[in-house]
Order: C-alpha cells, then structure tokens, then sequence
C-alpha cells in the first residue's frame, strides 16, 4: 500500500513537473490576434486612421489600441522586447488628430518627402513622422527598410486610399488640444433653491 502511495505521489509531482516546464515553454511575449470589432471602431472615427493591412511583411496586427487623446495605435508582430504590461513590437503605426503638435522633441531628424508630402525620419529612419490631411501618421519600426515600407504602404482603414499613392496634403493647424474634452468642460451654474 506504501509502494502504491509513493509511486501515486511520484506520478503528481511529474505531472506537476510537467506543467511547470510547459508553461515556462509559453512566452508572455506573444500576441493574440485580435478581435474584428477592435478594427471595427477605428473604422467610424472621424479623422483618417492609417494601417498597414490585416497583415504586413509576415506579422499579423497583433492589437489596435485607443488611447485618451484619441490617438489610434496599430501594432505588428509579436513583442520582441518587454514583459508583462510593456511590449516593444517590430512595428507600431500611431495616427493622431492633433496635427499640431509633432513627436520628436530635440532629437536629431532629417526631413524628407514621402509620397508627397513633408515627413521627419529619426532614430535613423527607423522612426517616420508624416502629416498628411488634418491627421500626424507616426511609424516605428526597429529597422529602416520596415518603417520606410510602412510609409510607402500606409492607407487609412476608414478612407478611400492607394498603398504608394500620394498623400493627402496637411492641413492647417485643426486646434485640436486647444478644445476642451466633454469631460473638461464644467457644468453650467444653476440657481440654488
């Protein structure tokens, strides 16, 4: 009965074995394809929202992502670099409706022409900025030759558009930031009873 319960409790911890080896084989790395309705809302923003396709050079969009100042953000590819709540992907595609305001700050940009329109390459061209309409089209990418196919493939999702086409011209300065949020805007004074 002794031999019986040993070799019982051998066999759980193997199997325990088992799964712990397995489960450190799985990287917390990789993305997940994402769910079409995810595409489906940067479809009805109402600016230009850029992508580079379902997939582009073998890497899937890994997620289509929102954030608060209603910038949309495309990622390709499963993380290369990161861990648990951070990702460096081989490709992210930003588009933001403040045009007036360009990424960069002080570091080092050439400026280019692409596809007809003024763009700043930095970090060595493997960072594109591009305005074009009323919208900033940002490309990072960890290689030059990605970003600079990125640039020459990228079509708004919710827009009529040619991958290599010309982009639309900039706009002036929409004043984006300079309108308040719903959110920031207090409400109206009311007599008190």
């Amino acid at each position: 009965m002794a031999s019986r319960r040993r070799w019982a409790l051998a066999g759980a911890g193997a199997g325990a074995l088992c799964v712990i080896a397995l489960g450190a084989c799985a990287s917390t790395l990789q993305d997940r394809p994402i769910p079409h309705n995810e595409l489906e809302y940067m479809v009805e923003a109402p600016y230009p929202v850029y992508w580079l396709g379902a997939s582009f050079h073998g890497m899937a969009v890994a997620e289509a992502d929102h954030d608060p100042s209603d910038a949309w953000s495309v990622t390709y590819g499963d993380c290369l670099e990161g861990g648990e709540g951070s990702c460096v992907p081989p490709l992210r595609i930003v588009t933001s409706p403040d045009n007036g305001f360009l990424p960069g700050g002080f570091a080092p940009t050439r400026s280019v022409r692409i596809r007809g329109v003024p763009a700043r390459l930095a970090q060595g061209g493997k960072t594109f900025i591009l305005a074009t309409a009323g919208v900033v089209l940002d490309i990072y990418a960890t290689d030059d030759n990605t970003a600079l196919a990125a640039a020459d493939t990228a079509v708004p999702i919710n827009e009529a558009g040619a991958s290599g086409g010309p982009l639309a011209a900039p706009l002036p300065d929409t004043g984006f930031g300079e309108k308040p949020l719903p959110a920031q805007v207090p409400s109206p004074l009311r007599e008190l009873p």
